[in-house]
């Protein structure tokens, strides 16, 4: 015998583009997104017995989005994220548990002689602003924000000795190298027990994502690197110390390694250790470093 041990479905890949008109003043703010919602619950016998009545179709999912985004503030992608997933364990009595997750593209506003356009945007990188939220009947509301594809390089003050070696090891060590990553940075709030929780906190949800980024750069450009996983920690530690409603901060942290490249065989010519200015970027392979940075458990005393 078998039997459905996990199953979700929804739709994927919903492109939303919201804009918010301010009649008095002209200025126009744009919102980019793409979402994804899946749903659990009482669904099984459409796998099993072919019964397509509790299947809410994945078209009505995709227009349920866009209703529901022209009806409520789609910022912060937090609140907009739980309002979806809300709706869905509200509306359908079998449906137990909405997955939603937003992705939002960077528009950034122009500035022309001078002066913010009213309504003019670049895309000035490929950086994003993600948020998973998972309602679940009964549970309550879990949020994991985060960034992505934030691509930073310094050219100095990254170091890299005094690491294991053995007959496997030619990796030389350095007290100077260039250090590059895209920063892929998430942090996990508390669980919210209801939508109304979620609204009674929503400007923090902006704050915590300006500070997180601003924390990202400024540990990065300023620490002189002793390892990725040393810096990552900082930066972790750092976050969760200006927001208490979060539990855990990860960094994904790809290390996209720059070659000294030898042109001695030219003439004499001296291009490396502190003569190095010629460097060859590399694709692949790459270091790849994880962490997650948690709260300390305080051990009560004996």
């Amino acid at each position: 015998m078998a039997e459905v041990s996990a199953a979700r479905y929804g739709k994927d890949n919903v492109r939303v583009y919201k804009v918010h008109k301010d009649e008095k003043t002209g200025v126009q703010t744009v919102v980019e997104m793409t979402v994804c919602v899946l749903l659990e619950g009482d669904i099984e016998t459409s796998y099993t017995k072919a019964d397509n009545s509790v299947i809410v179709a994945t078209d009505s999912i995709k227009n349920t989005i866009f209703i529901l985004a022209k009806q409520n503030p789609v910022t912060p992608p937090e609140l907009f994220g739980s309002i979806l997933g809300s709706h869905f364990i509200t509306k359908y009595n079998h449906i137990h548990v909405a997955h939603v997750n937003i992705v939002t593209h960077r528009w950034t506003r122009l500035t022309v002689d001078g002066k913010p356009h009213p309504h003019s945007f670049v895309r000035d990188s490929e950086e994003k602003r993600t948020v998973q939220v998972d309602v679940t009947e009964g549970r309550g509301i879990a949020i994991t924000s985060g960034l992505s594809k934030l691509t930073v390089l310094k050219s100095t003050a990254s170091q890299f000795w005094g690491f294991l070696r053995d007959e496997y090891t030619t990796l030389k060590e350095t007290w100077d190298r260039i250090l590059s990553t895209d920063v892929d940075a998430t942090w996990s709030w508390k669980p919210f027990a209801s939508l109304d929780e979620v609204r009674d906190v929503v400007p923090k949800f902006d704050a915590t994502w300006e500070r997180a980024r601003e924390v990202t750069l400024k540990i990065f450009a300023e620490d002189n690197s002793a390892s990725v996983q040393n810096t990552m920690y900082k930066m972790g530690e750092q976050i969760l110390a200006y927001q208490p409603l979060l539990e855990t901060v990860d960094y994904s942290l790809p290390n996209k390694h720059y070659f000294e490249i030898n042109l001695e065989w030219h003439k004499g010519l001296q291009n490396t250790g502190k003569n190095a200015e010629v460097f060859a970027p590399q694709t692949d392979p790459n270091g790849l470093i994880k962490c997650t940075v948690g709260r300390s458990s305080v051990k009560p005393k004996l």
